[in-house]
């Protein structure tokens, strides 16, 4: 374990589907001597990649869960987490990013900055995290680092520059301009492992001088002594100023240095490796915040320091041969085998018997750990997003953006075992993914799977089936429609029964409106107590009660603000029941009066398509009542994006690849909800009512 914080790295790295993250990461392995023979994601021997362990990534030739790996490159720690590119897969990506120091941004050399780089991009700048840009695979025809340094610029507002220029392009790409040393690179030898510097091809030299005097006008804004060496002329700088200053703009989120390469043919991945050294943070160089929850919530940061006391983040939790898997980083003090910590959500001790460092789905057993590394223990019952502190300290990291499942499916299990297996699987499946829920419908007995998207419960239902046996039958996509009015309406109800003894009384009246922004809201606007202030709670209770499921298609009801102004009790027959009912049938009689309409998700869809397939992909968006917001050419290739109802998309992925000959790619996120045209909304309110009577 590496003592010195200064000389530890914990990066991740992200970027869209294909662009060769996975194929970098086993370079990455291979140059540190982690693994000593290379293996390609769907090569031919079979083997796959190191990061991708899970039969199904290997079958797909997808990232599904984020790997962690350690290695060595000269004399400094690497805390690597390979992260999924499909945005199906977003929180495996959010929680990785959640506890790194630094990232890598792969962007492919054709296509440049792609829809899901702007997801991840998007992470990356949520969570503070400085970034190396790394475009990738410039022996493709169509190659153009140039462009995609451009594309870093304008869509992605970085201030990114070249530090390095190529050598041939396509099929003659050869090695790199270090703009720094100014040096010519070449790797040599079978798998690129020998490293040949020379001077820089001669037809190179002018334009290599001019991109350095960019780059370095550019940089000397983070560095007076740099600034000051430049007056006096460009020629003799030493190169340590050059790197400290791009290492001081790139830790404040101010510059992105954009290296350059081909994982695949093996050039410009140990360039790269240095600079994860030369410009990406340390832990030390991070200021991560705690919350203290002696002294409510208050944030405060922590020190790194292994004398202070513990304070680690469970980001990620795995159901491994052996029991629970639970992935954390150590912020501060340390961890030994056979310590007792606690959970700070649960107030449980825990006693930690093995301690590992991750290798995929291989492990090496470690004595202890210290701040900033990135660990797993194994046996500890937790969720994800727990933090672990020793005795005498109430703290919690901070929390995750979560975001919430867009779309529903109902399993049945085939028999009696098939039902065990399924729900130990669900269980922890919910317990490793905070986008993945489930539920049982009380009214049909189902059980509903929810998630990010088609894929994303497709690759949960094939893990039950292969690693719990569980043969589980699958209904219809659900789609998660929402209720809402869209007018004013009052209500005045008064609830009555009696069945003697006493009975039940309560008024209640006031007004219902739309929210711009938020689910539900009450407010109380009785004076002179016309309905006493314990019964007020009562009302609020009957109200959200109400909201859980609309009076159209049974979807929950959202954007209405509930004012109370009026109503009545009776000093003996009034009570918090009695008040909750009387809101709930003020509730019913209001909504029917205030125009209540049906909702649905409405999904951002990117689809990037050859150009000459952009007509019938635009004529398979509209016939799916898809908005056209825009296009981009990129090349040989456009970018369409659009906002369709997400009940449309169902089987999308198949059609597409029929009218574009597996040649077209799409991603979809969340957007917004919108209200449904009449004809859909009066499909689904006649549905429900059958679904109802037969019921």
């Amino acid at each position: 374990m590496n003592k010195d914080l200064s000389k530890v790295r914990n990066i991740g790295i992200s970027a869209h589907i294909d662009s060769g993250k996975t194929t970098l990461t086993e370079r990455i392995l291979f140059y540190t001597n982690r693994i000593h023979a290379i293996h390609e994601v769907r090569g031919k021997d079979g083997v796959g990649a190191t990061m991708d362990s899970m039969e199904l990534e290997r079958e797909r030739g997808i990232t599904i869960q984020s790997a962690a790996t350690h290695c060595t490159w000269k004399n400094i720690d690497i805390n690597i987490i390979d992260t999924p590119g499909h945005v199906d897969f977003t929180v495996e990506v959010e929680r990785a990013l959640r506890v790194l120091d630094g990232a890598v941004l792969i962007l492919d050399s054709v296509a440049g900055v792609q829809s899901q780089s702007i997801t991840v991009n998007r992470q990356m700048t949520r969570y503070n995290v400085p970034r190396i840009a790394f475009i990738n695979k410039c022996d493709r025809t169509g190659a153009n680092p140039y462009k995609v340094t451009g594309m870093l610029r304008d869509k992605l507002d970085l201030n990114a520059h070249l530090v390095q220029m190529p050598i041939g392009l396509e099929a003659n790409l050869q090695g790199m301009v270090d703009l720094i040393l100014m040096k010519a690179v070449y790797f040599d030898g079978d798998n690129g492992e020998n490293i040949r510097m020379e001077e820089i091809p001669a037809e190179m030299a002018d334009e290599a001088a001019e991109r350095r005097e960019a780059l370095l006008e550019e940089v000397s804004m983070y560095s007076e002594e740099l600034m000051e060496a430049l007056l006096e002329g460009s020629d003799n700088i030493d190169p340590a100023l050059i790197y400290s200053a791009i290492r001081r703009g790139t830790i404040d989120l101010e510059f992105t240095p954009v290296m350059m390469g081909s994982a695949y043919k093996n050039k410009g991945v140990q360039l790269l490796l240095e600079a994860v050294e030369l410009f990406l943070p340390s832990p030390t160089d991070i200021t991560n915040n705690a919350l203290d929850l002696n002294d409510g919530e208050k944030e405060f940061a922590v020190t790194n320091n292994p004398e202070d006391p513990l304070i680690m983040l469970a980001f990620k939790l795995e159901d491994g041969r052996y029991g629970q898997l639970t992935y954390v980083r150590t912020y501060q003090g340390e961890l030994h085998k056979g310590d007792t910590v606690i959970n700070s959500r649960t107030g449980k001790k825990v006693r930690v018997g093995r301690l590992c460092r991750m290798h995929s789905d291989e492990m090496e057993e470690i004595d202890e750990c210290g701040s900033g590394d990135i660990v797993a223990l194994f046996g500890v019952d937790c969720a994800s997003g727990d933090t672990f502190t020793t005795e005498g300290i109430n703290v919690s990291m901070t929390s995750m953006h979560i975001p919430e499942p867009v779309i529903s499916l109902a399993i049945v299990p085939a028999d009696n075992k098939a039902q065990v297996n399924m729900s130990k699987a669900l269980n922890r499946f919910t317990k490793e993914d905070p986008t993945f829920k489930t539920f049982v419908d009380h009214e049909t007995g189902e059980t509903i799977i929810s998630g990010m998207g088609e894929l994303h419960l497709e690759v949960y239902i094939e893990r039950m089936k292969r690693e719990y046996q569980a043969e589980v039958a699958v209904g219809a996509p659900q789609v998660a429609y929402r209720e809402t009015i869209s007018q004013h309406a009052d209500f005045n109800y008064t609830h009555k029964k009696q069945t003697g003894g006493s009975g039940q009384f309560g008024r209640v009246a006031g007004f219902m409106e739309p929210m711009e922004e938020g689910d539900y809201e009450f407010v109380d606007k009785i004076v002179g107590g016309s309905i006493p202030r314990e019964f007020i709670s009562s009302c609020d209770k009957g109200f959200q009660k109400s909201m859980i499921k609309g009076a159209l298609c049974g979807a929950p009801i959202v954007g209405v603000r509930c004012t109370v102004n009026d109503g009545s009790f009776h000093a003996v027959d009034s009570s918090d029941v009695a008040f909750q009912l009387a809101s709930a049938g003020a509730f019913r009689e209001g909504y029917m009066k205030a125009k209540p309409t049906i909702m649905e998700p409405i999904m951002k869809v990117a689809v990037e398509v050859p150009s000459e397939f952009q007509g019938p992909v635009m004529g398979s968006i509209n016939q799916r009542r898809g908005m056209i917001i825009g296009t981009n050419e990129d090349g040989s290739y456009s970018v369409i994006e659009a906002e369709v109802p997400l009940s449309e998309m169902f089987g999308y992925s198949t059609n597409l690849r029929s009218l574009t000959q597996g040649k077209a790619e799409f991603t979809m996120e969340f957007a917004n909800f919108k209200p449904v045209p009449k004809s859909v909304g009066d499909e689904l309110i006649k549905k429900y009512e059958e679904e109802r009577k037969n019921g």
